[in-house]
């Protein structure tokens, strides 16, 4: 979503909902390589009609080459009539079965007549992405070392870039900067909120960042540590561009970021993007500065957040619930199980949680999980609808893969899944900033937070 695009995040998806991410590196691979699968019946019939092609008077060379070919044929039919006996003595085949019998068909031909080059790593690859995609579900996907290597990571909240989050400012097609992470090479180097990236420079030339496109402009804005992003921004008060180099490098994430309320600074303002392995430190301490600079009740702002770790989230509603489920689970057989309680501590302050059409996942586990302690009231509009949870497995060489292997649901009701979160109080965003985005929205200018803070219980 636009409205939380980061230049620097890692390349590979965000985990796109709830994911179990207790990933097994030392699992065994179900893969099977095509070179030790079975050859069925299909190719030795293609076989034999490809040596019915003699003639008379053929060279002592060829006769040679035909007896090869038929002792071949023998041996490829014998070990066919053995598969078939095994299949049948085995019961019925699964997919893979047939799969790998068909690739090793498909393979013999390419092997001996494809007049391009093979990749075999790439063939790999896809033959797993296929497998993935054919099983119709839209989280399901196969992940190559690369892809993984970046998934794992961005789980645990770690990028690679220079520390930034971006938005685009629909009025001008600028990239403006909303956030300057601590400790990051863009703090070091001077980028500020607020700062409009107009360039992006490469080799020496100039970019402009409308004509480009804003999605264009901020894949070249990121990259691998070390390497290095230049452009060039326009800061309020200048009238003079200000252009940077900055090395990037490794950096954590900040999915929570916190501020008091401008009309009533007794209320602090929590905004959670995502959960991932960081998010339940900064929450904590989030909360904690809150408290000391004055804040008695809470806005828990999770709008467009996609979801992300389980145990990041449950983690998160631990410090605010009281004693009782967080969570329950239905596997495929509509077993039910509670897979985490929260302990009697909690937080006890008054609260709203503030969601819209992008609170998805894990943001709507948080939002309904509050509602259904009655901890919080929940103001927005109805969330996205994602009560699907995914597990992410390795291969043991880098790879992996993900799909959804239960649904979830909140402590007490019922599973949102297609259906979403229905809000204690609707509130629509105004249609005069529908178009802006939600993280340079002025607290004058949001109404929906303007309503969240209405239903805040008063002291």
């Amino acid at each position: 979503m636009e409205e939380n695009q980061r230049p620097d995040a890692a390349v590979g998806e965000k985990t796109d909902g709830l994911a179990d991410t207790s990933v097994s590196k030392d699992a065994a691979s179900p893969y099977v390589p095509l070179q030790d699968g079975h050859l069925d019946g299909l190719a030795g019939e293609c076989t034999l009609q490809k040596q019915k092609q003699t003639s008379r008077g053929v060279s002592p060379g060829m006769v040679a080459v035909i007896a090869a070919l038929c002792i071949i044929v023998t041996f490829m039919a014998t070990y066919v009539l053995l598969s078939v006996r095994y299949m049948h003595e085995e019961g019925a085949q699964g997919a893979v079965e047939k799969a790998v019998e068909k690739m090793n068909v498909l393979d013999m031909f390419i092997q001996e007549e494809y007049v391009g080059e093979v990749d075999e790593e790439a063939l790999t690859d896809w033959i797993l992405k296929g497998y993935m995609a054919g099983l119709g579900d839209p989280y399901a996907e196969y992940y190559t070392e690369e892809e993984f290597s970046a998934l794992l990571a961005d789980n645990r909240g770690e990028m690679q870039g220079i520390g930034i989050s971006v938005t685009m400012d629909t009025d001008t097609g600028l990239i403006e900067v909303i956030a300057v992470y601590p400790d990051s090479p863009a703090l070091a180097a001077g980028v500020m909120p607020g700062d409009q990236i107009a360039y992006i420079i490469e080799d020496g030339q100039y970019y402009s960042v409308p004509e480009l496109g804003y999605s264009v402009a901020v894949s070249m804005l990121q990259g691998e540590a070390d390497t290095y992003a230049s452009f060039a921004v326009q800061r309020e008060g200048s009238t003079e561009l200000l252009e940077f180099s900055i090395q990037r490098s490794y950096i954590t994430e900040y999915t929570v970021t916190g501020r008091l309320y401008t009309p009533d600074p007794t209320v602090g303002i929590i905004r959670i993007t995502s959960f991932d392995g960081g998010t339940p430190e900064q929450f904590s301490d989030t909360v904690q500065s809150l408290q000391e600079q004055g804040a008695k009740r809470l806005i828990l702002d999770v709008r467009y957040n996609p979801g992300g770790d389980l145990d990041s989230v449950c983690s998160v509603l631990d410090m605010l619930l009281p004693e009782g489920p967080v969570i329950r689970t239905l596997d495929k057989d509509g077993k039910e199980e509670v897979v985490y309680t929260s302990d009697a501590q909690e937080l006890e302050l008054p609260m709203v949680v503030l969601v819209n059409e992008g609170t998805a996942s894990a943001g709507e586990l948080f939002a309904s999980a509050l509602q259904d302690y009655e901890k919080a009231t929940v103001v927005g509009v109805q969330t996205y609808g994602k009560g699907s949870m995914q597990t992410i497995h390795s291969f043991g060489d880098g790879t992996g893969f993900k799909y959804t292997y239960r649904y979830y649901c909140p402590p007490f009701s019922d599973n949102f899944d297609g259906a979403g979160v229905t809000p204690d109080v609707v509130e629509e965003l105004d249609e005069a900033v529908a178009e802006k985005s939600i993280y340079t929205l002025t607290d004058d200018e949001d109404n929906q937070l303007a309503a969240a803070y209405a239903a805040l219980p008063q002291e």
